[in-house]
């Protein structure tokens, strides 16, 4: 053989090394190609989605398939989520997790997924569209009912409430929104809802809000925050405004909710379940993939916690820090 010869089949064979070290493809100790699934968040910055994305990983261990588990800096990104749904579709998985920022807007993609014959599995928000054979995820509505039950107690059945919510153009937003409203306009006459505010999930913009709240309302009785980002803003807002006797109810978990409860600062919360969810839809994937029937949707769960109970084992095994 040439030298030529001999370095063109030297380079051929480091080629297929490579290739067969790619993102594109997983394979198990007997070389069968794992099957694959895109996981696309809608965020990666806040503990809940690292909680789910840990029980999305561990479930993928035990069903012998690989994920790839993305989310965009913050939950207001909703250009770079479609940007990472089109390329995650672009690899051409076997399945894809979506929790969507804008529902609507994802609607064009979700007609993609479908016309490549990729089964879509949705996660904690769904999707305004036909596509996703489930979604694995609270039930934000009756979660956010509980919410404003545990906030009327706290305030008395009377007062003013406010709402500081994440948005309301995902699913999660508006159902968490709107399961408290309904909630207090159908349970307690005497609270008065102010218009909701929406602070992108960020806490430095959530905190400002709260802050223009106060001032607005310097007779507020209590505050409602629909996330871990939304919620820590409430507190930072009312602690920088230097208010007290403010009740403060959260949704989520994450290791400063947990310190704000366990000081007295906020007065509980709702915990979903990410790692139960993370699992629910890998497993779900996996069921799609070997052309199995799916539930319209998979609940999670959720639980209220504050300072009587977050030390049970019920709790803390849902809690994400």
């Amino acid at each position: 053989m040439t030298r030529t010869r001999t370095l063109a089949a030297l380079a051929a064979a480091a080629l297929l090394l490579v290739s067969g070290c790619g993102d594109s493809g997983g394979s198990d100790s007997g070389g069968a190609k794992k099957p694959y699934v895109a996981i696309v968040s809608k965020g990666f910055q806040h503990q809940f989605w690292q909680a789910v994305k840990k029980g999305a990983e561990e479930e993928a261990a035990r069903q012998g398939v690989r994920i790839t588990f993305e989310g965009p800096a913050t939950e207001a990104d909703i250009e770079a989520q479609t940007t990472m749904l089109t390329n995650a579709l672009a690899k051409k998985p076997d399945a894809i997790g979506f929790a969507a920022l804008d529902s609507k807007a994802a609607a064009p993609l979700m007609q993609q997924a479908r016309s490549a014959n990729i089964p879509v599995i949705a996660f904690d928000s769904g999707v305004d569209s036909e596509v996703p054979l489930t979604t694995a995820a609270t039930d934000n509505k009756a979660a956010a009912g509980e919410a404003a039950k545990h906030m009327s107690e706290l305030i008395g059945g009377a007062g003013k409430v406010a709402l500081v919510v994440h948005d309301q153009t995902s699913v999660t937003g508006r159902d968490r929104r709107d399961g408290f409203i309904d909630w207090m306009t159908a349970n307690a006459p005497g609270v008065q809802i102010l218009p909701v505010q929406y602070g992108g999930g960020d806490q430095a913009k959530s905190a400002d809000i709260t802050k223009s709240i106060l001032r607005a309302n310097p007779d507020v009785k209590g505050i409602y925050g629909a996330n871990e980002g939304s919620a820590i803003g409430v507190v930072k807002g009312i602690e920088e405004s230097g208010k007290q006797g403010i009740a403060v109810v959260g949704f989520d978990s994450g290791q400063a909710q947990i310190d704000a409860i366990s000081n007295g600062v906020m007065a509980g919360a709702i915990t979903q379940n990410p790692v139960g969810m993370g699992a629910a839809l890998v497993k779900a994937a996996v069921d799609a993939i070997n052309g199995k029937s799916l539930p319209k949707t998979i609940d999670t769960g959720f639980y209220w916690y504050d300072k009587t109970n977050i030390d049970k084992p019920e709790i803390q095994a849902v809690l994400y820090k």
